[in-house]
């Protein structure tokens, strides 16, 4: 069979280089195949799932998926599911909830019912047209031919494009999906997938899928068994050969910064390294050794003091950090709860913003680069916070030790909240108490 001069094995290699001339193709051959007309380019295991599907009385042109539960039930039962442990990691690797965001991340129980599922509104939106929501079904019974069921079905790594779904409405979806299992029983404690508009799939979908459920495996072998060091189930970052993308955790705002790997419990930092990783997390391109020691240590440091702390740094977390220049390995994925909070207001979610928002960047550090970065996200909270206009937070920012000196936002809610309102009196009362204390 032939659609525009190519066979469409031929045309399976344009499914990512011309993703619709494939999809084209594709869908021409679903027509065929769907009439009752053999097919010989779809492999066998996607032929036996459609016969298996019809013979269930999926329509491809109408069906729509069975919902288990409703949202709110579904939900709910996620909470207490043991692979909620590990969303919070498989968010941060494999999530895109930027306004621009095109792919969804699912994670299911082991039948094939949606429980998670993380991605930016428009993406969400989408998915809501075809209900892939919480609580549906997404099992061959449930909806027919797709990348969750064939998981299932296979207990492999799945990835079906366009017209490879039975269901004429996913055809406009590519979704690639694999099953997580217990790493001490071997069963099948879920499926994770990543599914968005096929032109949105790239060579590296399938592979980003295998590494967040090797993660998701590293975080549930975890919980049953401890490191001797204290570091439950942890996998050294960058361990050459090994595929693995870690994810590092840093908690910096506060007097109490900790690190964890994947997941795992924080482990306390000493201010100094703090200090280094914090400087590390606020540049891509990293710095040489000279850099860090004058930013650290004035004009007495040295690059062997440096070289030090780094030693150190890798004992207690691993290969994290790459040489010459220092930064953060390629196969580390970084995230500071100070980044979350600047993501929230980057993304005009001020609320979100505030409520990440416990404490100034390392408190107790007095070095002049971390206090710079320290000043410059407090004042960009308190900037977004004045001009969202929202009473609410405005209260919410001017009590709290961040924002208590904040004489502008006080000013802006005193003339929102009016002269009788406690609220505001409140306010008003801790600035006069200020001004007089600048003043002695």
């Amino acid at each position: 069979m032939r659609q525009g001069g190519h066979s469409i094995t031929q045309l399976a290699d344009l499914r990512f280089s011309a993703p619709a001339e494939y999809a084209r193709a594709l869908r021409t051959a679903h027509e065929a195949s769907v009439a009752g007309t053999s097919n010989p380019h779809l492999s066998p295991s996607l032929a036996k799932s459609w016969q298996r599907s019809l013979a269930l009385g999926i329509n491809p042109d109408q069906h729509r998926p069975v919902h288990r539960h409703d949202v709110s039930e579904a939900r709910s039962l996620s909470a207490g599911h043991r692979l909620a442990a590990v969303m919070p990691a498989l968010s941060q690797l494999l999530a895109d909830e930027t306004a621009t965001g095109r792919h969804l991340l699912i994670v299911t129980d082991h039948e094939g019912e949606v429980l998670w599922r993380v991605g930016s509104k428009q993406a969400l939106k989408l998915a809501d047209s075809l209900e892939f929501v919480e609580g549906a079904d997404w099992s061959e019974s449930g909806v027919g031919t797709n990348a969750i069921s064939e998981a299932l079905v296979t207990g492999a790594p799945a990835q079906l494009f366009s017209a490879e779904h039975l269901v004429r409405t996913h055809h406009d979806w590519a979704c690639t999906a694999s099953p997580i299992r217990d790493p001490l029983t071997g069963d099948v404690v879920g499926v994770l997938d990543v599914s968005g508009p096929f032109e949105s799939v790239t060579p590296d979908s399938l592979r980003l899928v295998r590494c967040g459920v090797r993660l998701a495996e590293e975080l549930l072998k975890s919980t049953a068994t401890a490191g001797a060091d204290g570091w439950p189930g942890s996998t050294p970052a960058g361990r050459p050969g090994s595929g693995i993308q870690s994810l590092l955790t840093l908690r910096l705002l506060g007097d109490a910064p900790s690190a964890a790997l994947d997941g795992g419990q924080g482990r306390p930092l000493t201010l100094r390294r703090a200090e280094i990783l914090a400087l590390l997390a606020s540049r891509t391109q990293g710095w040489s050794a000279d850099e860090l020691a004058y930013e650290i240590h004035g004009d007495a440091g040295t690059p062997a003091a440096i070289r030090t702390e780094m030693h150190r740094i890798r004992s207690a977390l691993g290969n994290v950090v790459d040489a010459n220049p220092y930064r953060f390995a390629p196969t580390v994925k970084v995230v500071t709860d100070a980044a979350t909070v600047a993501r929230h207001l980057r993304e005009g979610r001020v609320a979100e913003a505030l409520a990440a928002y416990r404490a100034r960047l390392l408190n107790r550090s007095s070095n002049l680069a971390v206090g710079f970065m320290r000043d410059e996200l407090n004042d960009a909270v308190g900037a977004s916070v004045r001009s969202s206009g929202d009473a609410r937070l405005m209260l919410q920012w001017c009590t709290s030790d961040m924002g208590s000196a904040d004489t502008a936002a006080a000013a802006s809610l005193a003339a929102l909240l009016g002269p009788k309102d406690p609220r505001g009196q409140l306010v008003s009362a801790r600035m006069e108490r200020l001004d007089r204390e600048l003043r002695a």
